[in-house]
């Protein structure tokens, strides 16, 4: 009898044991999302600092980068800013502290993260940006759609719509953000000094729809005449058509960027004209699948662009 329970206090000692041996650990207060194979010595970890899951744009980068570490049975780390950059900022160090192989970063503010890109620099660790830039650090290569290319494209389909004549609002993106710059930039370059175009506002709505919804209601309250609309990115275009749906104003036409399942849907419907297409799934491919060659020691581009399309239902 004694043997018997000696050997059960055995087994549950090791079940006590092997039971705190697997508790994970957590990153910014939130989990960090992992996706593994069967771990290896020679298995290739990569982390992903993305600047916010509140958007689909972002969401679907995410599960781009996450299938690619699962076909190439690499480990992929995520922590998310939440468009904070402090909270990306110690993201980015707990990555660097995790000895991560290669860290993927896709900036909440180009100019502020470049302190966070040096000390993945000062630690040996290899970086790329995804989607926007960095203003500072030593990064490997970039990734990303050709915004200010994107921009004229938007400012383009713009003038034919209206027929070369008329007002347009510009509602921006974060400032500080490569993104927002680009766009911006490309969209001036289509639309500036042409004979009776006018961008009579062009002001920050933060990438977000309800922000967009706010900034166009009180342009529309100051402004009657308005033709078009070119927002930096699908949520704020959405905002804007709905403060405009709110208003009940008619014939003006909304421009977005990014092709969110939201604003494609707008698009079919005729709600909204077009939107540019930066094919988020593939930039999230691209990422890893560059990372992984990276770790590996093979060079890659200094610049990686992803093909552009602008999506309007004509």
């Amino acid at each position: 009898m004694k043997k018997r329970l000696f050997g059960y206090s055995l087994l549950l000692a090791s079940i006590v044991l092997l039971s705190g041996c697997s508790m994970g650990t957590e990153t910014n207060n939130k989990p960090a999302e992992n996706t593994k194979s069967n771990a290896s010595d020679d298995q290739v970890t990569v982390g992903l600092s993305i600047s916010t899951q509140n958007n689909p744009f972002f969401v679907t980068l995410k599960e781009g980068a996450m299938k690619a570490a699962t076909a190439l049975g690499a480990e992929l780390v995520v922590v998310d800013a939440q468009d904070d950059t402090a909270k990306q900022i110690s993201g980015i160090e707990d990555l660097i502290s995790q000895k991560v192989d290669v860290i993927l970063i896709n900036p909440t503010d180009s100019d502020a993260v470049a302190t966070a890109v040096e000390s993945a620099n000062d630690a040996g660790i290899p970086v790329i940006t995804v989607d926007r830039s960095a203003n500072g650090g030593t990064v490997v290569t970039h990734i990303a759609s050709d915004n200010v290319k994107g921009g004229q494209m938007a400012g383009d389909y713009i003038l034919e719509a209206i027929g070369g004549k008329g007002n347009i609002v510009e509602l921006q993106g974060t400032a500080g953000t490569s993104a927002a710059r680009d766009r911006g930039d490309g969209f001036h370059k289509a639309v500036d000094g042409k004979e009776g175009v006018n961008v009579i506002a062009s002001q920050p709505a933060d990438f977000d729809r309800a922000k967009g919804l706010s900034v166009m209601e009180n342009i529309l309250q100051g402004n009657e005449d308005i033709q078009a609309v070119f927002a930096h990115n699908d949520e704020m275009a959405l905002g804007a058509l709905q403060a405009i749906e709110a208003a009940g104003k008619k014939g003006i036409i909304v421009v977005g960027f990014d092709a969110t399942d939201d604003a494609l849907t707008a698009v079919g419907a005729g709600t909204l004209a077009a939107t540019v297409a930066q094919k988020p799934d593939a930039i999230g491919v691209e990422a890893v699948q560059t990372a992984v060659k990276v770790a590996k020691g093979e060079t890659v581009e200094g610049a990686i662009p992803v093909e552009l399309e602008l999506v309007s239902k004509k």
